[in-house]
């Protein structure tokens, strides 16, 4: 049975699976049919974003905004091919701005050993193709997609990390703030900028309200996904 190209999680919101359900990007549509995506998964992931957009119906003319949680390879590994295909510049969070730019992600907590060997081995070279930004998003700024979606930064995971919640559709796009791979858990220590930070940011989506949570890593929680949330955080605490 073939794979589904994308999932509608809410109208006019679907989840693209990039790789399979482990990693993923979004889709938010307008009713005057505008699109916005939202990550872009790894390198090879960019022309899967675009096969997305004709699943909806829609074309990469139809994309007026480009959007990034932070600036990790697998995240923004597929985004310079969607950019140079929609014709857009991206929108990420003034902290993570840069390392877009560059095309190299922000480093990694040296306090773990393989967080300084990973910090090493990329600092060694460029982590993915560097990405125009044309937008900086602040916490709390709303920005216009689809009826309206807050920014609410999440920082640890990277300076700029971001989740973002779509309130008309009472949905939270977790970011890598909180994976679902074989059930809620904290992100890679190793891959974070400031792993404690990122446990203590998190405990933000405890406080939001949806009806669904979807994540960059793993499918969506569509069964009282806030009470999970808030569940796994009361029995993860932040060191």
């Amino acid at each position: 049975m073939a794979r589904a190209l994308v999932v509608q999680l809410a109208p006019n919101v679907w989840r693209i699976p990039l790789v399979r359900d482990f990693v993923n990007g979004f889709i938010l549509r307008d009713d005057d049919g505008q699109v916005t995506l939202v990550d872009m998964g790894v390198k090879s992931s960019g022309p899967k974003v675009m096969a997305a957009l004709a699943v909806i119906g829609s074309a990469p003319s139809d994309v007026t905004r480009l959007l990034l949680t932070h600036a990790h390879p697998d995240h923004a590994g597929g985004a310079a091919h969607v950019a140079r295909e929609t014709g857009r510049a991206f929108t990420l969070h003034h902290d993570d701005a840069a390392y877009a730019n560059e095309g190299s992600s922000p480093p990694r907590d040296r306090s773990f050993l393989l967080g300084r060997l990973v910090d090493r081995f990329s600092r060694a070279g460029r982590d993915f193709e560097p990405v125009p930004v044309e937008h900086e998003m602040t916490d709390g700024e709303v920005l216009p997609i689809a009826g309206g979606l807050r920014v609410v930064h999440t920082p640890g995971h990277s300076p700029g990390h971001v989740s973002l919640l779509h309130e008309d559709s009472r949905l939270l796009i977790t970011g890598d703030a909180i994976f679902n791979v074989r059930g809620l858990r904290w992100p890679v220590k190793s891959f974070c900028t400031d792993f404690r930070m990122t446990q203590r940011t998190a405990h933000l989506l405890g406080d939001l309200d949806y009806d669904v949570a979807a994540f960059t890593h793993g499918p969506e929680l569509r069964d009282r996904p806030r009470e999970a949330i808030r569940t796994f955080l009361a029995r993860h605490p932040a060191d």
